[in-house]
């Protein structure tokens, strides 16, 4: 079993990153999205990046041409049917991912593997809404895609041992490193860094520190490359308040529950980078922390 050929759903960041990387791996990868104006934003991204690579001469202007080729794009499901691996990257909603999954299995293959790029929901849930639950798991990227190292390899108890080493072999075709694990919510990743930077918020909220601080702490104490209240706005607040609350559902662990300043601040649309404000007001530069949060 060998995968070569992808297709991936969904072309925002996680999925016009992971279409990136699997074109850069020799695979010839189709893009389906929902309609053809989200399709060409997605392919743009991709080309925005990879004109980036050799402008800085990470990247010969033939590879970028090779990897430009071997994409393509759709709004037709039926595009996928003979795809060795088709890859979700849809928004974070266990009916959505379960009504995509339900009809790709009507068109696709028999042979084909599917996978889930969620980073919170079980596996399992979104396996069962699909005619091959032995030939399906979870591949989380991380974000921004095409930079990051890392994959999370995510098996159910019934997905196949030679499904799991086709995906781990993929993964390590695009260059990244594959860590296995099972369908836990949170996975590895998640399930340290989600308390450690709700941890951070309540440290804030208690007078433990400022926001620039406790960044500074993790970043020169620990090693971090980055701390917890850059790294909240960078991930974004509503996501991360999403994240937690899946997680409490889950393990009903107190050190899942999102602190009552995360609510507060995602009721109040400041998410973060892509609202322009979160723990820092981005509209300077550098940008200037919330200090008034805690007030």
């Amino acid at each position: 079993m060998k995968i070569r050929t992808v297709g991936v759903i969904g072309s925002g960041l996680m999925g016009s990153g992971i279409a990136q990387v699997s074109a850069q791996a020799g695979c010839p990868t189709t893009i389906l999205e929902v309609s053809k104006e989200l399709l060409d934003k997605g392919m743009q991204r991709i080309q925005g990046f990879l004109d980036s690579g050799v402008d800085k001469g990470k990247l010969r202007p033939e590879a970028r041409d090779r990897t430009l080729s071997l994409l393509k794009g759709t709004t037709e499901m039926k595009d996928l049917s003979e795809c060795d691996l088709v890859i979700e990257a849809i928004t974070e909603n266990l009916s959505a991912k379960r009504d995509l999954f339900s009809a790709a299995s009507k068109v696709c293959s028999e042979k084909s593997i599917f996978a889930s790029n969620t980073s919170s929901l079980s596996i399992t849930e979104i396996m069962t809404a699909s005619s091959r639950p032995e030939r399906f798991l979870g591949l989380h990227f991380f974000n921004p895609v095409p930079l990051m190292k890392l994959v999370e390899v995510v098996r159910t108890i019934v997905t196949q041992d030679e499904v799991e080493s086709a995906a781990l072999e993929f993964v390590r075709a695009t260059g990244k490193t594959p860590i296995r694990t099972s369908d836990r919510t949170g996975f590895i990743v998640n399930r340290l860094l989600v308390p450690y930077i709700l941890d951070a918020i309540r440290a804030l909220e208690n007078g433990v520190g400022s926001i620039e601080e406790i960044d500074a702490g993790m970043r020169l104490g620990c090693g971090y490359p980055m701390g917890p209240f850059t790294l909240l706005d960078f991930v974004g607040l509503d996501t991360t308040y999403y994240i937690a609350g899946i997680m409490f559902d889950e393990f009903k662990e107190a050190r899942f529950a999102a602190p009552p300043l995360l609510k507060r601040m995602v009721l109040a649309g400041t998410l973060g980078r892509k609202s322009g404000k979160g723990f820092y007001d981005y509209s300077q530069d550098p940008p200037v922390p919330q200090n008034h949060l805690t007030a």
